[in-house]
This record gives structure tokens, C-alpha cells and sequence, in this order.
């Protein structure tokens, strides 16, 4: 089973475990478009880096409204083991026939992006969208990691990109994934 791959200066990772326990600059969470806390990975983001998270999202959205589909922003891990929080919201999967595959692809290029300018150089994701959203996980695995290794190969100065898949069945589908993938 592929868990590590390189891509331009980069390396991708696949574990299996708690997102929220990941010492990394920048933990990912797959956010809902109100950034108030919810169920799955939000939730438990939410839960464990206390209340700072709430307070900053807060000021987000009173700024901004609410987050579209494939936008994200950046606010502190409050008691995380991570830096920054960078909230994303994916697709909720209807078929394939709302352009969800290119809503999650922004979904994990914007959060790149805010990652690197909050000067992060280790970012750690979810596997956006395949809970609650339905998004189908072999599927988003496909555009998850490609669109990493895309950003990764044109340059993007990051040491590592991580998922963190909750189960084991997840981790095997991204293994297999990143395994057919050119590094």
C-alpha cells in the first residue's frame, strides 16, 4: 500500500487517524457555508480547538456572509495542535451533475492557497465532502490527490500535505489512488 509520495519538492502522506490531533501549520476542515460548527470533522475541529475557532468564524462571516462551495478562509487552531484553520466547504454530491468534481478541486486549491499564504508548510486535509455530502470516495480521492500533486509539481512551497482518513476502507482507496498517480 502506497501511504507516501513525492511531488515536485513534496511529499503527499495517507494515515488513518483524528485530524484534530495533527501537529501540522495548517489542519483543513470541511466546513459547512455557515463556519459554525456541525457534525463529522467540523464538529469535532469546532469541539477540540475551542471556542477562538467559533469566534474568528464569527467575524468571517459577519464580514463575507457565508462561505460558497469551494471558497475557504484561514483563522486560528485555538487549542489545536496546529497553527491555522483552514475552513473549506465541498460539494454536496447530487449526481455529478452540478459540477461537483470542479467544486471540490476549488475546494482544495483555495485551501492550498490560503495555507501558503498564512505561511504554512504542512498541511493536513480531511477527505472533503464524502461524509454528510455523500461525494463518492473513490471519486473524490481521484480529484483530491490530483489536484494536490498539481499545485505540488507547479511549485508550491510546502514541505507536506497530509490526509487524514477517518477509516481504514478510506485510506485503502486513497492508497490505491495515489499509487496510480505519477510522482
Amino acid at each position: 500500500m502506497v501511504t507516501e509520495q513525492r511531488f515536485g519538492t513534496s511529499r503527499v502522506t495517507l494515515v488513518q487517524g483524528d485530524i484534530t490531533a495533527q501537529v501540522v501549520d495548517a489542519v483543513v476542515n470541511a466546513a459547512n457555508s455557515s463556519l459554525l460548527g456541525g457534525g463529522g470533522v467540523d464538529g469535532a475541529i469546532h469541539r477540540v480547538g475551542g471556542p477562538a475557532i467559533l469566534a474568528a468564524c464569527r467575524t468571517i462571516v459577519a464580514r463575507i456572509g457565508r462561505l460558497e462551495p469551494g471558497g475557504a478562509v484561514v483563522t486560528p487552531a485555538g487549542d489545536l495542535p496546529a497553527r491555522f484553520v483552514i475552513h473549506t466547504v465541498g460539494p454536496v454530491w447530487r449526481g455529478g451533475v452540478e459540477a461537483e468534481e470542479a467544486t471540490l478541486e476549488r475546494a482544495y486549491r483555495e485551501s492550498l492557497s490560503r495555507a501558503l499564504e498564512a505561511g504554512a508548510r504542512s498541511v493536513a486535509f480531511p477527505s472533503i465532502s464524502t461524509g454528510a455530502y455523500r461525494f463518492p470516495i473513490r471519486r473524490a480521492a481521484a480529484v483530491a490527490l490530483a489536484t494536490v500533486a498539481s499545485v505540488l509539481e507547479d511549485g508550491a512551497d510546502l514541505d507536506e500535505v497530509r490526509f487524514v482518513l477517518f477509516s481504514g476502507r478510506d485510506l485503502g482507496v486513497y492508497a490505491e489512488t495515489l499509487a496510480a498517480l505519477d510522482g
